[in-house]
């Protein structure tokens, strides 16, 4: 009769360990955890006796207790932070492109695609809205908020 009792805590337990940890939120793993720890009390109160329901409720809870105080530990925790760092940065070409350059519209600029100067490939916008087609020759103008804007190159 014991084996019941104690099957139905280590499901328990083992079921709010994954709604804390696989499917967090306040879904079917937590109802089904706390109906397994109730079954397992009321069965041992039930079928076994009172003093046995009493020793069970007090393992569920102590059980229920270490599992929240090593949950909200920070540390526990900590192993499944991601712990890289991105250091890349984006757009940092575009420092690299000044009014006057010429190069060519890589993509089509609907208005906007990207711009090939020398080496160095950013995104541009037209300078006036219109399409440009890729392959034209094109020179920057100006540059507004970090975008260089664009015009064809008539020969």
């Amino acid at each position: 009769m014991w084996w019941i009792v104690v099957t139905l805590l280590v499901l328990g337990i083992l079921l709010m360990l994954v709604e804390m940890l696989l499917i967090p939120g306040v879904g079917i793993a937590g109802f089904l955890s706390i109906g397994s720890l109730g079954v397992a009390c009321w069965y041992a109160f039930a079928e076994i006796s009172t003093a046995a329901g009493w020793w069970t409720l007090l393992a569920a809870m102590v059980l229920l207790g270490i599992l929240v105080f090593f949950a909200l530990r920070a540390r526990t925790w900590r192993r499944f932070e991601l712990k890289t760092e991105v250091r890349s940065q984006m757009g940092t070409e575009v420092s690299q492109v000044h009014v006057g350059d010429r190069g060519i519209a890589y993509t089509r600029l609907a208005p906007m695609g990207t711009g090939r100067f020398g080496e160095v490939s950013c995104e541009v916008k037209s300078h006036d809205n219109t399409m440009v087609a890729a392959g034209t020759p094109v020179e920057v103008v100006a540059i507004e908020e970090n975008k260089p804007l664009v015009k064809p190159i008539t020969q």
